[in-house]
């Protein structure tokens, strides 16, 4: 649902910022948003300037899409549709165009029905999880236009990241800029928008309204949170962390901006509010209203339950518990408080006749070998068949539960406790994981102390514990950040206060085990380095970083 921000008092130019929830490829759903919004802008806020996020019209990152001109055909119709509604009013939006020579990544000003200037993005970044080299041709030069007796540059997402473009602008005459973005998300990136936009102010002494993008597209979610930054240099207007909404900013000739100014949130709240949206919106733009998950008693699967409900209603959440000889009372009873705290359909099926059959079916082909990881794995693909069967025979997406630290390092079945549609926390280090629980059971209890306080087991064998296969999480996570996020050395890792033999075991399992991240269920990025798009490594590879020490 869209809310609606404004202030009472007047200006020479009142610029609507519409950051909608646009779906790739929902090109004909994407137009009626844009429309909607319009008339929103003129009618309700009587705004003389609308703005849309990058690739509004086609959603984004359209990826390969960009390569059938069947749907560049479809974008300049639906562009024609926009432009038709745009009297009275003038709109920036977002799409790619074929245009030049070279397929675009516009920035299409709209008035009058028609078509008054168009920007091309000129910066085309390849890094993180961006590809936009692969698909666009780049732009050139300034696209300065008049609006509302000022005149505006049109400049797109990167092209704020650099001076360049904005001291272009300046020097054709702007006398402020409209930036359009899709800017994914991760902890933290709110603020570095804002101060990169900061000093692009300072550099160049115009104004700044930055539009930016809302809701979850596979492997990113857009948190919106546009703003504008006055001549001063100062965030003086915000609107909604992730939610859609049409926001009214009101620009005076001499630089000052005013408008609404909501706080943006602490990092776990913004983290949670990611996984809640990322998880929502890509069920259902996948065309799934319900979903069914594996709760074993632990943390990770009881906090994926509580984002299931935020995300999508506890009547659309299913429980399933898969006890074996080897699962504790305790782990009963706490996957009970989880339900009955989250009041979700919960269901137990026993499974330990299943394990046994496996077992008797292949003690001739296992004879005079020890039982090992092998027994231990076949319990957890035991759990991810059934839960496979549940998903497919009532229509539920499976998500998996599993966390970045076990994905690193390959604690985590194929096939088994891997198997889902969508993993939430993939992108979720376990010492973060414990955070967001407290965190979530702040808004209303959701995730019992008794499961928090839990050391964390698998449960595959007796008294099993993480910690018997695996560092300490904080040990883990520590290092994992550090070889990840910063691109440190494994001896750089050591001259932090790390073992040496820790930290070229865990280095060493997180390229072994590039082979299964391959075939994991997607996640949303929440961090600076996520597994997926976001970080792409080969499967086959001898290095491991560990010469040097």
């Amino acid at each position: 649902m869209l809310h609606f921000f404004s202030m009472s008092a007047p200006a020479p130019l009142t610029v609507a910022v519409a950051q909608i929830a646009t779906g790739v490829g929902e090109i004909a759903a994407n137009t009626r948003r844009i429309i909607d919004a319009i008339h929103i802008a003129r009618d309700r806020e009587g705004a003389g300037l609308v703005v849309f996020p990058e690739m509004a019209v086609t959603g984004y990152p359209p990826d390969d899409l960009l390569l059938r001109r069947d749907f560049l055909r479809a974008t300049e119709t639906a562009l024609a549709e926009v432009a038709r509604a745009c009297t009275g009013i003038t709109a920036v939006v977002g799409a790619p165009l074929e245009r030049d020579g070279g397929v675009r990544n516009a920035a299409v000003v709209l008035t009058d029905g028609g078509e008054q200037a168009v920007s091309y993005k000129r910066l085309l970044p390849s890094y993180s999880v961006f590809d936009d080299n692969r698909h666009f041709t780049a732009g050139s030069a300034p696209c300065v236009f008049p609006c509302g007796g000022r005149w505006l540059a049109a400049i797109i997402c990167e092209d704020l990241w650099a001076s360049g473009p904005i001291a272009d602008a300046a020097a054709a005459g702007a006398e402020a800029v409209i930036a359009i973005n899709a800017s994914p998300f991760h902890a933290g990136k709110p603020a570095e928008r804002e101060a990169v936009a900061a000093r692009r102010v300072a550099e160049a002494g115009l104004p700044v309204v930055y539009a930016n993008a809302v809701g979850g597209q596979d492997e990113v979610v857009y948190d919106g949170a546009s703003f504008a930054v006055d001549a001063a240099g100062r965030v003086a207007a915000r609107a909604p962390f992730m939610e859609e909404a049409v926001t009214v900013f009101h620009l005076d000739k001499d630089g000052a901006v005013t408008g609404p100014r909501p706080p943006l949130p602490d990092e776990i709240p913004s983290v949670y509010s990611a996984l809640v949206r990322a998880t929502g919106d890509y069920v259902r733009r996948n065309g799934f209203e319900e979903v069914v998950l594996g709760l074993s008693g632990g943390l990770d699967s009881a906090l994926v339950a509580a984002v299931a409900v935020d995300a999508l209603g506890a009547d659309r959440v299913q429980a399933v518990m898969m006890p074996t000889r080897y699962t504790a009372s305790r782990s009963l009873e706490d996957a009970r408080a989880v339900v009955d705290l989250l009041e979700v359909d919960y269901r137990i099926v026993e499974i330990e006749p299943l394990f046994t059959g496996y077992l008797e079916a292949l003690a001739p082909l296992f004879a005079g070998r020890p039982a090992d990881a092998t027994e231990e794995n076949i319990q957890s693909r035991i759990r991810g068949n059934l839960l496979m069967a549940l998903s497919n025979k009532f229509g539920r997406m499976l998500l998996a539960t599993g966390n970045k630290s076990e994905l690193a390092v390959g604690y985590a079945t194929l096939y088994g406790d891997m198997s889902g549609g969508f993993a939430p926390l993939k992108d979720v280090y376990k010492t973060d994981a414990y955070r967001l629980a407290e965190y979530r059971n702040r808004i209303s209890p959701a995730v019992p102390e008794a499961v928090i306080e839990r050391p964390p087991t698998a449960e595959l064998r007796h008294d099993q514990r993480d910690e018997d296969s695996l560092p300490p999480y904080p040990v883990l996570d520590g290092v994992l950040a550090l070889y990840m996020e910063e691109d440190l050395s494994v001896g750089e890792i050591v001259s932090r206060g790390f073992d040496p033999a820790v930290v070229e075991r865990v280095v060493g399992m997180l390229y072994r085990n590039e082979y299964k991240r391959r075939q994991a269920a997607p996640g949303v990025k929440v961090t600076r380095r996520a597994f997926g798009r976001d970080r792409r490594y080969p499967i086959t590879s001898s290095w491991r970083g560990i010469s040097e020490t």
